[in-house]
Order: structure tokens, then C-alpha cells, then sequence
């Protein structure tokens, strides 16, 4: 039996159209608005009907390579048209798509092929030399045409079929698969059209598909008739001028990229003309929330929700808070239990697990039964219901609401992305050099939480961490490569023999091997260079020959150097050098020539640009 607080929490339920899938949804969207436009990428535009029609063209071809309902096929592509098209035709054609960005590692992106048993993986001519090892089929929508049209797409597939596999990180260094349902995704449809309204809008997709919360930029939209904006970059100032010159409405980011958007006032005025910004994925500052309220007044959301449950569970609308945010309540047929180690409910104010149920909890894991039932329980206080344990720990709120406090096992999240720290001690351990491996997530800086590995070499080894990070970056995601490494003759341990997380030094009171500072910096250039990166990496210096990336630079941390160095410098810089020259002294000798003897003011050059793409879509 439930207390009556969990009973006034979990009123939920509504009713939504169990039966349907997403293709069908898209299909009578597209017949309604057909010439609407659906995609807006670079300089490509499809309307509903253009994308209605190459998504069949490109599913009845699907067909005939043999995808059947739950059949599993691969979508590799860059952020562009063919994304949105290679997913509709796999649903289409009865499939269920698996995201591989192609910017992960060749090695991860294959060893999710091969634990999908994946035999067919839709690409592009700019992708597919990435792919070039592994062993599935490739094919390149971008070179396909026909002129055939699918047929009887509503008859192949129920509401029970798979309509994608998504994988999150896994503590024993394998990635595990995350079977998600027509009918959890069309549940999760409805919730949305409760917590935002069904007024169609523009839309500005910033995430990866390999992040399952792109579910609601690239398909809720397409079912409501939004305008998808596809974003490529990750250019604050290119986000800005794309929600001005679409009219953008709605935007959903993690708070790691939030608050680098809103440190730029120019980005942060951008920001204040959306009608609708949602926030989740890792834990929401209070800072960051007054930043965005000084200026937006629209609908601002608190969003939580793990893979397992379809995305986002529990939704908070930010009109007050506290000292934190809450997490709020769930969102349609979504039922969430705050419990101890014997399963029973805890009394508002008190900490305990934190376990959802209803109908967004997914199949299982993919080819994984005992994790499946490790982690999917029978729900306790719904007969023949599932619920899914989150591993997070939480409290209900005095006023109903849900407050998130961490959690319980060795899992963090990092600018969104969910990360067992097992998996990245296990890549580690693969290596002869090294004996035992921990990575922790530190926060030794407020809002900039990184990955610290600590290293026992084995013995007689000398490893250095610029090795360490490169056959990380060989096998892991970029957000998963730690940015510190320390090396320790042995690790701290607990009295009962376990290793003492708390006991791990701070990685600054610990000597690191790195380059030298054997060269002063010669010039201002350098000097401002050497001054920015140095306070955003926390260091007193770094030295003029060292590779950003290798003392700890992460994709996020560059974009917020890149606004800082621009606001320094009084100019406009391309976010793309900073990758192509990743050290004070290449930096500082590309961005000191004859261009920056006179630099056109910012706006004026942000102002000059936006005309020019406006001119070419002309």
C-alpha cells in the first residue's frame, strides 16, 4: 500500500494512444502540413513532404535488404538532412535504428556493432571512411535514389516493436545496449505535449544522437510539426545566431553547455528570445538558473530521466526555488518511489533509492538477461508493472516534489553523458603498464567536474600521461578521457581491504609529469593565451609547447576558452583553431597575422557574417 503522499505524487496517469508508433505519428503530421518546412541544415531545406518522400524512398530499399520489425540497423551520419532521413526510413521500413556518432572512436563505435549484431549501417560519403573497419554492410543514403514508394509501412510494426537501441557506458568496459518501444517512446510523446503544449515551433537540435534526450529534438518535433534546426557546432556564438535567424523557439541543453552559453552576454540575449529552454542530464546549479532568469522569462524546465525510462521522467517548471533545484515530478503514466534496501517507501525528508515505474520503463538491456534483472524489478504497488532502480539516491520534498541528492554506486554523469567510471578503469587496466587503475569525477572547481585517473604502474613501468590519455582517446568518447592523471605507489585502502575513494589525494598536491616550462612566453599574444587557458584548466601556468588536450582540456572547456580569449582579444576567432593548434605557441603564432594587425570588432564581424548566410539562402 502506498502512503497518501506517494499517491498525491504519482497522479500521472493520462490517457495517450498505446497503439501507435512513431512512423505512423510522422506520417499523418507530414499529410497534415506537407509543405511546411520539417529540416533546416546548413544551407539543405526539406519540407514534410520532401522528407516524408526520400525517408520512403530509402525505407523500401531497407525492405528489400531484409529489416523486419526489431531487426536492428546502424545510423552513422554526420549532423546533417540524412540524419532525420536514415531514422524515420529505419522506422519506416520496421526496424529499430542504433545511433554511432561518428566522431567516437573507430574501436567503441565496432564494438557496439558487434555487441548489436549489427549487419547493416546507413552512412554518408563524409562518414563512411571512419566506419572503413568494421565488418556490417555500409550503405551511403547521401549517393541512394529511387523512385519507389513504401507501402503499408502502419501494418509491419506494433506499439510492442523496438524502435531503438541506445548504449550507455558500462562498468565492466563494455557499453550496454538500452531496448526502447514504440509504445515508451509515443508515452513519452504524450508527456510532452502535457509539460510543453502541442503549438508547433522551431526547434534548435544542439544534442548527439548518441544521447537518448535527441529523442525529443529530432522525433517529438516531427510528430507536432515543428522546424528542426540542426546544430553542428558547438560555437557559443554560433548557437546565438542560429536562434536569431530561425526564430527559434525551443532549446534543450545539458547545464554543462548551458552555462557556457550564457557566460557570453551576447549568447545570454539570444537565449532571452526563446519561448522555451529545457535543462537535465546532470545536476542544475541554482547559479546558473539565476543567470538565465535575469533575462528569459519564458518556460524554463528542470528535466530528469535515465535511458531506462525513456528519457525524461520527472519534469520541475523553474518559477522559485531554494538553496537546489528539485527534479519535480513525474511526467505522463510515469510513477517514481523513494525506497529503502527492503523496498518500502520512506516518508518525505528522508533519503533512500530512487526507483521509477509506469509505462516509459523500457524493454531490458540488449542480450544482457541478468543485468536485465538486476536493474528491472516487479513493481510492488502496481500488479504486473515494472520499475526500474535508478541507482540515484533522492528525498521527497515537504512540498511534493522530488530533490535529487547523487548516487549510490560509482556511476556520474559529465555534460549530460551518463559514465560508469568501471568501464574507464577497465581501458586502463587493459594495458602492461598499468596495475590497478580508479577514476573518480573531482570538483575542485564549482561547475567543472572532471575525470581524474589514479595509476598504480606495473612494476619496473614508467608510463607517462600523454600516453595514458592517447590509447583512452583511442577507445573511449572524449567526455570519458580523464583530464588528470596521478600517479600513486599503491592505492589508499579501508579497513575491511576496499579501495578508499576519499583518501585519493588532490590531484594538485600530487607531482604530475609534463612538459617543462622551458620558454618564457616571447609576446602579449602568448601571454594572453598562456593567461586563459591556465585559469580555466586551474593551473598557475602552463607551459607554451604543451597540448591543451593532454593537460586536460575537454571539447566543453574549449568553448568556454574560446569566449573568454574573444572577449580578451577584442575579436572574432574561429573555434576550429583551437583544435588545429592545441598548444600557447601555435595558437598564439596562427592568430598573430596580418589579420589581427586590424580586427573588425566583434558584432560588426558576427553582423557581416550573418548577412552573408542570410545573402546565400537568398
Amino acid at each position: 500500500m502506498l502512503p497518501a503522499e506517494y499517491v498525491a505524487l504519482n497522479k500521472a496517469a493520462v490517457d495517450y494512444p498505446r497503439h501507435q508508433t512513431i512512423p505512423r505519428l510522422f506520417a499523418e503530421q507530414a499529410a497534415r502540413t506537407p509543405d511546411a518546412l520539417a529540416i533546416v541544415a546548413g544551407n539543405s531545406r526539406l519540407t514534410y513532404r520532401e522528407l516524408d518522400e526520400r525517408s520512403n524512398q530509402l525505407a523500401v530499399h531497407l525492405q528489400s535488404l531484409g529489416v523486419v520489425p526489431d531487426k536492428l540497423v546502424g545510423v552513422a551520419t554526420e549532423r546533417s538532412e540524412y540524419l532525420l532521413i536514415s531514422i524515420l526510413a529505419v522506422l519506416k521500413a520496421g526496424g529499430a535504428y542504433v545511433p554511432l556518432d561518428p566522431e567516437y572512436p573507430s574501436a567503441r563505435v565496432t564494438g557496439m556493432v558487434e555487441d548489436s549484431g549489427l549487419t547493416l549501417v546507413l552512412t554518408t560519403t563524409q562518414s563512411s571512411p571512419k566506419l572503413a573497419s568494421m565488418s556490417a554492410k555500409l550503405l551511403t543514403v547521401d549517393t541512394y535514389g529511387s523512385d519507389q514508394r513504401l507501402l503499408n509501412c502502419a501494418d509491419r510494426i506494433t506499439s510492442s516493436n523496438l524502435a531503438y537501441v541506445i548504449y550507455t557506458s558500462g562498468s565492466t568496459g563494455k557499453p550496454k545496449g538500452v531496448m526502447i518501444e514504440h509504445r515508451n517512446v509515443v508515452n513519452f510523446f504524450t508527456a510532452m505535449d502535457k509539460l510543453l503544449g502541442t503549438q508547433p515551433g522551431v526547434w534548435l537540435a544542439v544534442t548527439s544522437m548518441a544521447f537518448d534526450i535527441s529523442v525529443l529534438e529530432l522525433l517529438w518535433t516531427l510528430t507536432r510539426g515543428f522546424t528542426v534546426v540542426i546544430h553542428s557546432g558547438l560555437d557559443p556564438h554560433s548557437v546565438a545566431s542560429e536562434i536569431r535567424e530561425h526564430n527559434v523557439t525551443h532549446l534543450q541543453s545539458t547545464p554543462s553547455l548551458a552555462r557556457i552559453l550564457a557566460m557570453d552576454n551576447e549568447v545570454l540575449g539570444a537565449l532571452a528570445t526563446l519561448k522555451v529552454l529545457l535543462l537535465g542530464g546532470e545536476a542544475l546549479p541554482t547559479a546558473l538558473v539565476a543567470r538565465i532568469r535575469s533575462v528569459f522569462s519564458g518556460g524554463l524546465f528542470n528535466m530528469y530521466g535515465p535511458t531506462e525510462t525513456t528519457v525524461w521522467s520527472t519534469a520541475y517548471r523553474i518559477d522559485d526555488f531554494g538553496s537546489s533545484v528539485p527534479i519535480g515530478t513525474p511526467v505522463a503514466n510515469n510513477f517514481v518511489y523513494i525506497l529503502d534496501e527492503e523496498l518500502r517507501p520512506l516518508p518525505a525528508g528522508e533519503v533512500g533509492g530512487l526507483y521509477i515505474g509506469g509505462e516509459g520503463v523500457v524493454r531490458g538491456y540488449l542480450r544482457r538477461p541478468e543485468l536485465t534483472a538486476q536493474r528491472f524489478l516487479p513493481d510492488p504497488f502496481l500488479p504486473g508493472g515494472r520499475m526500474y532502480w535508478t541507482g540515484d539516491i533522492a528525498r521527497m520534498l515537504s512540498s511534493g516534489n522530488i530533490d535529487f541528492l547523487g548516487r549510490l554506486d560509482h556511476q556520474v554523469k559529465i555534460r549530460g553523458f551518463r559514465i560508469e567510471l568501471g568501464e574507464i578503469e577497465a581501458i586502463l587496466e587493459e594495458t602492461s603498464e598499468v596495475h590497478q587503475a580508479v577514476v573518480v569525477a573531482r570538483e575542485d572547481k564549482a561547475g567543472d567536474i572532471r575525470l581524474t585517473a589514479y595509476v598504480v604502474a606495473s612494476e619496473g613501468c614508467t608510463v607517462e600521461p600523454a600516453t595514458l590519455r592517447s590509447y583512452c582517446r583511442e577507445k573511449l568518447p572524449i567526455f570519458m578521457v580523464p583530464g588528470q592523471f596521478v600517479f600513486l605507489a599503491s592505492l589508499p585502502l579501508t579497513a575491511n581491504g576496499k579501495i578508499d575513494r576519499k583518501a585519493l589525494p588532490v590531484p594538485s598536491a600530487v607531482p604530475e609529469v609534463s612538459v617543462a616550462l622551458d620558454a618564457p612566453p616571447a609576446t602579449d599574444l602568448e601571454r594572453t593565451v598562456i593567461e586563459v587557458f591556465s585559469d580555466a584548466l586551474g593551473v598557475s601556468q602552463i607551459p607554451l609547447d604543451a597540448n591543451f588536450f593532454d593537460l586536460g582540456a575537454h571539447s566543453l572547456l574549449i568553448a568556454e576558452v574560446h569566449g573568454h580569449l574573444q572577449e580578451k582579444l577584442g575579436r572574432e576567432i574561429s573555434l576550429v583553431d583551437l583544435f588545429e593548434f592545441p598548444t600557447a605557441a601555435s595558437l598564439a603564432r596562427h592568430l598573430g597575422g596580418a589579420e589581427y594587425a586590424s580586427p573588425a570588432p566583434l558584432s560588426s564581424r558576427a553582423q557581416r557574417r550573418r548577412e552573408a548566410r542570410s545573402a546565400r539562402s537568398d
